[in-house]
Order: structure tokens, then sequence, then C-alpha cells
């Protein structure tokens, strides 16, 4: 089931988790490895968490932050994509879509859970749990400096360098 988040939200000046130190953990990726992110202390992260590997909103949003990966490298940033598909979920998405965007695995919804994005949701009149589209840019020192809450892939990996850029510079 194809899901697709049609609301476009700006970044959140007023979002709580603004200012408060990222939580740390440690997660694994598709090829086995346990990546912790504490690991990029002094580099910028882009944490940005989306609800299933293969799903078109998914699937563009990876495609553009793959896409952007290296400008993001150029100005220190690391860019993460967690979901709660299985780690071996996250391997096969990158495999057939070319990715080398790093995905990690929280099937257990822990790290979804305690950035906020873990939420009831409801489709086709059915409840359920999933996950929020949310992205979160944390500075070197492990502060999150932006949150972008239920946003629209369209476009939003160049909005992200571009709102990571002017933090860089400190506007």
């Amino acid at each position: 089931m194809p899901i697709i988040c049609l609301v476009h939200m700006a970044e959140s000046h007023e979002d709580p988790y603004i200012g408060k130190k990222a939580m740390m953990f440690c997660l694994p990726d598709g090829w086995g490895n346990t990546v912790c992110l504490d690991s990029f202390k002094g580099k910028w992260v882009v944490l940005y968490f989306y609800p299933r590997d293969n799903t078109p909103g998914c699937t563009l949003e990876a495609m553009q932050f793959n896409a952007a990966l290296e400008k993001f490298a150029d100005i220190g940033a690391q860019v993460i994509g967690v979901s709660a598909d299985s780690p071996e979920s996250h391997q096969k998405f990158a495999e057939k879509h070319n990715l080398s965007v790093l995905l990690l695995s929280d099937t257990e919804h822990a790290v979804l859970k305690a950035y906020d994005s873990w939420k009831p949701k409801t489709m086709f009149g059915r409840e359920f749990f999933g996950t929020q589209r949310d992205t979160f840019l944390i500075n070197p020192e492990g502060t999150i400096v932006a949150v972008w809450r239920k946003v629209s892939p369209r476009g939003h990996a160049e909005e992200v360098k571009e709102v990571l850029l002017r933090k860089k510079e400190g506007k």
C-alpha cells in the first residue's frame, strides 16, 4: 500500500525537540553492521524517519537524499534514514534503487518513539501505529537545531540542505 503524505510542512521553529540533545542510539543497517549516532559526533547529521521501504513517497525521498549525498558530505553532513523495516528490507531497497544513503532499521520502534515519530494513523478507516515522515537536523555538538514534521518528500532533501547551509553559517 503506498503511503504518501501530501501535506508539506516547512521547518518548525517551535518543535519541543529544538535545542535538546539528540537521543543517542545504535541500530542495524541492511548489511549487518551496527551504526551508532554518536559515531558521527563532530559532524552535522540529517536524521530522517520514513514509513516504508519501496513505497512511492519513501522511494522518492530516499532517492532525493541519495542524489544529494555528495553535496551533504561536502558541507560536513551525514544523512541517515530510519524506518521500522527489517535490515533485510533495507538491503533489498538499497540494491533495487542503487541507494548509498545510510538506512537503519528500528523494528522495535524505540528510536521512532524517542523522536516522537511513531504515531497513530488512519488509512481506509483502519487505525494503526506507523512512522510519521519527520526529519531532524543535528549539529556537530549533538543538539537538534531544526525539525520538519509530516513532510512531503518532493524537494525535501534540497530544503534540508538549504537550512543546513544557513545553520552552518550561523544564520
